[in-house]
């Protein structure tokens, strides 16, 4: 099995705790086992893509606007990754395995070049880590689901602001999509 790991939406304004849509605790408890994951990967020579939201100021076209306050606005620090996250990345970004990619909506395929570049590097299965679980990795797994990926979640890796929310996804994502959770 070919795998790639994604690490999406581990950002400022989704894990600090003033972030602008933090997840807070639950986002901050994951940080350790994010990085270790991070640089384990790294040094195995997998694929690692940070995938990150991406909004503007006052764009009310947007389907989020209406349901969340605003959030990762184009170059503010709340689009930063977060913590030993960032500093991590900033080791390893220029690393031809690493990737950082810009996403529009919940998925990280959803108009992005993620899929094409899974199958440029015959990857037949991702691990998603990061924020939040039920919202983008679920989000991300479905879509992964439906284009044939196997998926593999670390669960001290993911979390969301809403812990049933949370645990439900985790249900899902291996009752639904045969997706291996891992402890």
């Amino acid at each position: 099995m070919n795998n790639a790991l994604l690490v999406i939406d581990y950002s400022y304004d989704f894990a600090a705790p003033d972030g602008r849509l933090t997840a807070g605790t639950a986002a901050q408890a994951i940080e350790a086992a994010l990085v270790e994951k991070i640089k384990t990967s790294h040094e195995a020579g997998t694929p690692i893509f940070f995938m990150m939201d991406l909004h503007f100021d006052d764009d009310e076209m947007h389907p989020e606007s209406k349901l969340f306050p605003a959030h990762n606005i184009e170059n503010t620090n709340g689009r930063e990754l977060y913590g030993e996250v960032r500093d991590i990345y900033q080791q390893i970004k220029d690393a031809k395995n690493v990737f950082f990619i810009d996403k529009r909506r919940y998925s990280s395929f959803a108009g992005t070049p993620l899929h094409q570049l899974l199958l440029e590097r015959k990857i037949d299965a991702v691990t998603l880590t990061g924020l939040v679980t039920d919202i983008c990795i679920m989000h991300t797994a479905v879509d992964a689901y439906n284009l044939g990926y196997d998926i593999i979640v670390p669960s001290d890796c993911v979390a969301s602001f809403n812990e049933p929310a949370h645990e439900m996804a985790l249900e899902h994502f291996k009752n639904a999509l045969g997706a291996t959770i891992e402890p």
